[in-house]
Formats: C-alpha cells, sequence, structure tokens
C-alpha cells in the first residue's frame, strides 16, 4: 500500500508528486511552484515550542480517534467512521481522512476487529522503534537509581511499576527479561485496549516473564503504584487533560513517575519523517509518528502540568536540553518524586558518573 500524503512537509509532497510522473529513465523534472491542481498545502501550526518548530496543537492522531471507552466501565463504544474523517478534515488532515475513510465499517460504525487488527500491526511496528531506539535500556538507565532512592528512604515493598498505556508491554516486557531491578519490584503494564493486553500476555507468557498486564485504568488498581512510568504517551494529553493526567497520579499515591516523550526540536519533525517513511509499513504509522513528533510537548509545558497537577511532589527534566543538533537524545522524561526522595536520587544517579547528573534538570 502506499503512504498517504506528506503530512507536514509540502516540499516533499511535491518531489514525491514529480517523482511519480516521471517516465522510467528520464530525468527528474524541476521543481516548479504549487499549483491550484496539486493538494493543499497543510495549515500554518503554532508554534509553542520555540524559533524553528512547528506544533500543531489540535491536529488529533487518527488512532486516538478509532477507539473510545466509557470512562467508568471502560466498555467500549461504538465509533463513527463519518465521525472520524469529518474530525480529520476538519483538522486540516485531508489524507489523514482518506485512510480513515477506508477503514472497514458497517453501518457507518468501524469494524472493530478490523481496527484491532489494524492497531496490532501499528503496535508491533512501534516496538520495532523501540527496540532500535534501545527504549528498554533508557527507561532502567533512570528508573533504577529511583528504585534504590525508593529502598534507602524505606518505601513499603514491594515496589510496583506500573506502565500507563502499556500497548503490547515491550518496556515492561524489556525489564523483566533482563531481572536488573531487584527481586522486590513488581512490573505492570495497563491499557484500555483489549486486544494489545491479550498479545502483551502471551509474549510475556512466551517468554516466560515475571510481569503482569491488565486492562484497566492504571491510576485505580486495586494494588496501587509506587511509580508510573510511560514512553510515548503524554503528548497524547492537551491542556487541561495534561494537568489532569498528573493529578492523577498523585491522587493515586504514588511515590514517583517517570515519562519518556519526544522531545521536540527544530530536527525532530523532518527526523521523524524521515525515519517513519524508511522504516514504518503502515500508513497510519507514518501519518501518526510524525504528528507525534510534532505535538511533543516542550519542556517547560510538561514541567507547568506536572507541577500543577501532581502536588507534593517535585518535578524535573531528564535530558530535557535541546542542543543544535539534537539527533543523539531523541527523547526527554518528567521526572517526579517526594520531596524527600531528591537526593537520595541524585545520590545514586551519581553513581552512574557524572555524566549522568548533568543530564538531570533542577527539581522545583
Amino acid at each position: 500500500m502506499s503512504p498517504p500524503a506528506a503530512v507536514c512537509f509540502p516540499y516533499f509532497q511535491q518531489i514525491r508528486a514529480r517523482l511519480s510522473t516521471q517516465k522510467p529513465g528520464a530525468p527528474p523534472a524541476a521543481l516548479a511552484p504549487a499549483t491550484a491542481q496539486e493538494p493543499p498545502r497543510p495549515p500554518r501550526w503554532t508554534s509553542p515550542h520555540g524559533s524553528g518548530t512547528l506544533a500543531p496543537v489540535d491536529a488529533p492522531e487518527i488512532s486516538d480517534l478509532l477507539v473510545d471507552y466509557d470512562p467508568d466501565t471502560l466498555a467500549r463504544l461504538p465509533v463513527r467512521r463519518s465521525a472520524v474523517v469529518e474530525r480529520l478534515r476538519a483538522a486540516g488532515r485531508p489524507g489523514a481522512a482518506r485512510l480513515a475513510a477506508r477503514l472497514p465499517a458497517r453501518d457507518d460504525l468501524l469494524d472493530e476487529a478490523a481496527v484491532d487488527a489494524l492497531l496490532l500491526r501499528v503496535h508491533a511496528e512501534l516496538q520495532r522503534l523501540s527496540e532500535e531506539f534501545d527504549q528498554g535500556a533508557r527507561v532502567r538507565f533512570v528508573l533504577a537509581p529511583l528504585l534504590d532512592a525508593l529502598r534507602a528512604a524505606g518505601a513499603p515493598r514491594p515496589l510496583r511499576v506500573v506502565d500507563v498505556g502499556c500497548g503490547l508491554g515491550y518496556v515492561v516486557r524489556w525489564l523483566a527479561a533482563r531481572g536488573a531491578l531487584g527481586a522486590d519490584v513488581e512490573l505492570v503494564g495497563c491499557d484500555y485496549n483489549r486486544a494489545l493486553i491479550e498479545a502483551a500476555r502471551a509474549a510475556a507468557s512466551d517468554e516466560g516473564l515475571p510481569c503482569r498486564f491488565h486492562v484497566a485504568n492504571a491510576f485505580t488498581l486495586r494494588e496501587p503504584a509506587t511509580v508510573f512510568l510511560s514512553t510515548g504517551v503524554v503528548h497524547h494529553f492537551r491542556g487541561d487533560a495534561l494537568v489532569s493526567f498528573f493529578r492523577e497520579q498523585a491522587r493515586a499515591g504514588a511515590l514517583a513517575f517517570i515519562h519518556f516523550d519526544i522531545k521536540p526540536s527544530h530536527l525532530s519533525p523532518l527526523g521523524a519523517w524521515i525515519f517513519h517513511q524508511a522504516r514504518m509499513r503502515e500508513p497510519l504509522s507514518r501519518h501518526d509518528g510524525v504528528l507525534s513528533a510534532l505535538r511533543a510537548h516542550a519542556g517547560d509545558a510538561l514541567l507547568a502540568a506536572a507541577r500543577a497537577g501532581a502536588e507534593g511532589l517535585s518535578s524535573a527534566l531528564f535530558d530535557g536540553h535541546v542542543g543544535p543538533f539534537p539527533v543523539l537524545r531523541i527523547m526527554h522524561a518528567v521526572i517526579g518524586l517526594r520531596p524527600d526522595l531528591r537526593a537520595r536520587f541524585v545520590d545514586q544517579l551519581e553513581q552512574l558518573g557524572p555524566r549522568a547528573v548533568r543530564r538531570l534538570g533542577a527539581f522545583t
């Protein structure tokens, strides 16, 4: 299946349009200015991240619109295909609207089995991305010293680490497979999507891993979390919903949280476009992957939301610095913990070397 029209780079869109009409062996045609017959350019997005970066604050990802759940029971609700298409068109995403319009539906209701099969394929591609960028090791680098700080402070056992929106549970399974966090640590993954959780359970069973997965709201578990973590989740929450995301963690009684997401920079949209065009097969993965980079929250926005929502916890950024060539560290993390844990956490981080401490911003 051919990829959708370029979602954020009209220049590449024009190049692809020229090449698609080239005769084999003919020299490339000159890139002429856009004409009225060419696909419309995407709207200009506002830029809350600073000079040189773009962020479509209100544009939804396709995957965010394909499923819906009752907030209390988590029962799955029917989704109208026409509503998804209209929402994407209204957001200035005609290519995404065309993708959604091709999804199987009956009487305008999306086929849940087909949607689940699509999301399983997309999350399998996300797992490959996590493998290639060594996301499990990135999480462990911060999580291990945090758990040591909790032990030093006499935190109750077991130390329960809960992955919010775990998908196929790659990070949880990676941590469980290495077994380097300690026998007093429980690893739990939560997601609303039953198909993803069943796949995560099957993988963990096949691999013989000591971890659990639940179709559940991570913030209302019967056995509450000591530490919440996530990867690539926080950019799905906007405005007041982002503040509520952090507030729910404090209300759940967590002692700490670590949330990794894409670090916005002047290169992140271009890097995401190149990577997803080269490595992703699903058109939805290509669209949502690039849009994720554009929607990613700046570090200041994450800190402001964490401080407004997670009362009683101190927050800081890890790998928050954006240099002139930000390709070596493409993720940053917002870390929150009880104020009495700050010194212990820094002490544990120092044991990994002076560079590790320099990657941690100031707690407030």
